[in-house]
This record gives structure tokens, sequence and C-alpha cells, in this order.
């Protein structure tokens, strides 16, 4: 039982670093003792469950993918109750969102009944600057590590709304940090906008979001006031975390 969970401990060492990590930085952030993470992670890398790369660092390896999905696919079927709560509540698409790759991926949705609605597939996946799920999880991280996710090359812009200067950008999630959602008016694609809080407690960053067609959020925000609007979904987003961290 030991070392199902040391290697468990490795592997959630080398997530935190981004998924690459020399033998001596996991030795430094998991505190096992060197010989044991020689020994396991030889035993990961047999199984495809790490990998070594040229430069003799070790990354998480391939076969992890097929569980995450698994697990991704899960996590929706887990929510769905809560996201057709939140669609019943607003009458606009709701979507459950986590952080995988330095990518959004779209793990969970229940469409809204309107025939004009926001649609996207689960297991979509895209970029953290420009959606809201993306910037409810990109504010739960430290900077750095949410630096580190956004990488160093410049942020394309995908419509003329979407914000691209990262200092602008880390402001915003400081705000959102503080009132407690983020807004991503058109940024994405145009005509759309989306208001996103982050489910507090789930196992990993995981960020709730309502979509639609501009004119209509921005008319549920006014008919249920700002703040109403949020504290619905945070109040949803809660039960949730409670869910998924139980």
């Amino acid at each position: 039982m030991q070392s199902v969970e040391r290697a468990f401990q490795l592997l959630e060492a080398l997530a935190d670093a981004g998924g690459v990590a020399t033998l001596s930085e996991l030795c430094s952030s998991s505190g096992l003792p060197m010989p044991t993470i020689h020994r396991l992670v030889r035993t990961l890398a047999q199984q495809g469950y790490v990998r070594q790369d040229t430069a003799r660092r070790y990354t998480l390896g391939p076969r992890l993918i097929r569980l995450g999905e698994t697990a991704g696919r899960l996590l929706g079927n887990w929510a769905r109750p809560y996201l057709a709560e939140l669609m019943e509540a607003t009458g606009e698409t709701a979507n459950l969102a986590v952080l995988e790759g330095g990518e959004v991926v779209y793990v969970g949705q229940v469409q809204s009944r309107r025939s004009m609605r926001m649609f996207t597939e689960v297991g979509r996946r895209v970029q953290p600057h420009c959606t809201g799920v993306g910037k409810a999880l990109l504010a739960q991280l430290p900077e750095d590590e949410a630096r580190g996710v956004l990488g160093t090359q410049p942020l394309p812009a995908h419509t003329e709304f979407t914000v691209t200067d990262v200092d602008r950008l880390f402001a915003q999630l400081a705000h959102a940090r503080e009132v407690g959602y983020v807004v991503d008016d058109q940024e994405q694609e145009i005509g759309v906008r989306c208001i996103a809080v982050a489910v507090p407690g789930a196992p990993t960053p995981t960020a709730l979001s309502v979509s639609g067609p501009e004119a209509r959020i921005r008319a549920l925000e006014e008919q249920a006031g700002g703040a109403g609007l949020v504290a619905v979904m945070r109040e949803i987003s809660q039960r949730l975390g409670e869910a998924l961290a139980a």
C-alpha cells in the first residue's frame, strides 16, 4: 500500500511541476528518498505512466491520457444533475471544464432548450485566456503556475475582444478572485457571452459556466442582477465541489 501511495505521490509531483521534472527535483518536491524514487519511476516508466526524454528528465506518460479522458467523462456524468439545475435556473447552456496540459477541456454540458444556443461539444479543447471557464481556472492557480500554463508565446486573438495583453489578463484574474466570477464577452466567439465560476473543493481545478447569445446573457444578468446570477452559480458550484470531494 505504501508503494502505491508513493507512486501516486510522484505522479502528483510531476503534474505540479508542469509534467516534467528531474529525479533530483522529484526528490526535493516529494520528500521521498532517492532510491525509492529510482525504483518507483522505473516501474512507472515500464508501464507507460512515466517516460524519460532526451534531456534525461521524466515526464508524464501517454498511458495517463486514456485514464484522464475516462475520468473526464465520468466527471461530466457526475456533474450532470448540477448542470441541469443550472440550465433550468438560467435557461442557458451550462458547461463544466477542467484544465489539462495547458488547455481547457469541456467535460460536461447541458444544453439550453432554446433553438438559438451555445454549443460546445464535450471533449473540445480551447485556450484558457479567451474563455470564461479558462480564466476561472487560471484564477485558481498561483500566478507563476498560471503563467507557466499560458507559456511564453504571444496570446492569440480569436476575436477583436480577446485579451492578448498578459498584464491585463492577470488584472482580470485578480478581479475574478475578488468578486468570485469571470466574464468572457465575445472573446472566443463573436456574439457569445459566458459567465464562469470556480468549483471549490474539486480535486483538480474545475469551473462551471453559463453561456449563450451575448444579448440574452446580458438580459439574464440584468433580470437576475449580476450578483444574483453569480450567487445562484456559486451555490450550485459549492454543492458540486462538495460532491466531487466526497
